[in-house]
């Protein structure tokens, strides 16, 4: 092996043991028994004590979370579908503006998010007198703004290099518009679909930043409700509850990637 590619290799291990290192931390100390007010690292002991003493007072927010990712990528995947297909089938002038607008909102920080929409929904209040924050709809826009532009990005780059004589053919043998999208289009996009919606799903049911400026006393997600706790009110349970999220999550996209093959979307040209 060559001097460049150890070097590669040592940086590239360095990457990821910088990403994974805080994980890898969390899930050590949520094992370490007896402590109290405070993380123990490494742990003196392993116990399983705190998975077993998980506050029933989160399950809620754990619902709440699972309910508005839920909305948020469904919503954002119909929506994402028909804007990735009027951008890249379009013949609207201006394309590129189009796909720079879709994706400003990768390029404001969520906490910035939070504070906008956090105004927005005063203004709407004071003119309309209809209450939006606080509750389930005001989260689920927010949630929707922060995510579409996953499912917009992966439906388009399906799109591009979808090989449209496959529609050609479809449409010459007799098929209808609606007939050919149903059963040509959708099933080749579909990969990019699954993938952006569990783009979507695991932003939203991980936002802090945002959605800590919209929440009520009845709509605290799980994420918010476990910063506010780690900030005022530390419990070793947390460190279960949140290695538990982290696990389900992985699980949840290796079991996706196993089962519908987003490998699909990376092949050169679609249907080609």
């Amino acid at each position: 092996m060559t001097v460049a590619r150890c070097l590669l290799l040592l940086v590239f291990l360095l990457g990821y043991g910088f990403l994974l290192a805080p994980l890898l931390v969390v899930l050590v100390a949520s094992l370490a028994g007896g402590q109290s007010h405070y993380i123990v690292f490494p742990p003196r002991s392993f116990s399983l004590e705190w998975y077993l003493r998980l506050p029933r007072e989160y399950f809620r927010p754990a619902l709440i979370s699972v309910g508005v990712a839920v909305g948020a990528g469904a919503i954002s995947a119909g929506l994402g579908i028909l804007a990735a297909l009027g951008i890249v089938r379009g013949r609207v002038p201006g394309r590129n503006v189009l796909k720079a607008y879709f994706n400003a909102p990768l390029q404001i920080p969520f906490v910035v998010t939070g504070i906008v929409f956090l105004q927005f929904y005063y203004l709407i209040y004071g003119l309309l007198g209809v209450k939006i924050l606080g509750t389930p709809w005001g989260l689920l826009g927010v949630h929707v703004f922060i995510t579409l532009p996953y499912m917009i990005g992966t439906v388009a780059a399906v799109l591009e290099r979808f090989d449209p004589t496959l529609e050609e053919a479809a449409l010459t043998l007799g098929a209808s518009r609606w007939s050919t999208l149903r059963r040509v289009t959708f099933p080749l996009i579909k990969p990019g679909v699954l993938a952006g919606a569990l783009y979507a799903f695991v932003i939203s049911f991980g936002d802090v930043p945002a959605s800590m400026f919209i929440v009520g006393s009845g709509t605290t997600t799980l994420p918010v409700q476990l910063f506010y706790a780690l900030e005022f009110d530390y419990n070793p349970a947390l460190l279960a509850l949140s290695s538990l999220v982290v696990a389900l999550s992985l699980l949840l996209i290796f079991a996706v990637q196993r089962l519908l093959g987003f490998d699909f979307i990376l092949r050169g040209r679609v249907g080609g």
